[in-house]
């Protein structure tokens, strides 16, 4: 078990926009990561991705250790955002695009 937290640590702490999501971008296995990946895919910057689907120890794991029962997740440098809910209101109000633009530009140096 605690290979996996140290994974999820080492995960969320080397890349600043992360989203833990069934699927993958091109390809979500659920509707809430297709909104999700919809809304972070608009703010224009990379971000790295976890399929929860082909990963289930994190899948097992990332919720107890997030305190944050669903998937998807998104983690911006190493802090954790919220979900499909949370994303897609902060994209609406701008306030996605202000901190996806952050993370990259200070990933970017």
């Amino acid at each position: 078990m605690s290979e996996v937290i140290e994974t999820l640590k080492e995960q969320i702490e080397n890349n600043p926009i992360l989203l833990y999501m069934k699927g993958s971008p091109n390809q979500p296995q659920c509707g809430f990561s297709a909104r999700t990946v919809q809304a972070l895919m608009a703010c224009g910057e990379r971000f790295a991705y976890v399929d929860v689907l082909s990963n289930p120890d994190v899948r097992a794991h990332l919720p107890a250790y997030a305190n944050w029962p669903t998937f998807p997740q998104l983690w911006v440098q190493g802090e954790l955002i919220g979900g499909c809910d949370i994303v897609t209101e902060m994209y609406e109000t701008g306030e996605l695009q202000t901190l996806i633009k952050e993370a990259a530009a200070a990933q970017n140096g």
